[in-house]
């Protein structure tokens, strides 16, 4: 299983999940369910924001786990 690592990201440089809400253009809820692993697909657009306001490659925004859901 693929997993969005944000919140590892956004931890390891003292950021909170509402910096990242003011920045990101989207509903605090979708948001939220993205950034905690509840979605199923992300959109294109929605990793290159995620990409450009966190300075980092999108192979950084990911991880592989052995779990599955």
């Amino acid at each position: 299983m693929v997993r969005l690592r944000v919140l590892e990201i956004l931890a390891e440089r003292n950021l909170t999940k509402y910096w990242l809400y003011k920045r990101i253009e989207m509903s605090y809820q979708n948001m939220n369910r993205m950034l905690n692993n509840e979605t199923t697909s992300i959109r294109y657009d929605t990793l290159d924001k995620l990409s450009t306001i966190l300075d980092c490659p999108i192979g950084e925004l990911f991880e592989k786990t052995s779990e599955e859901k």
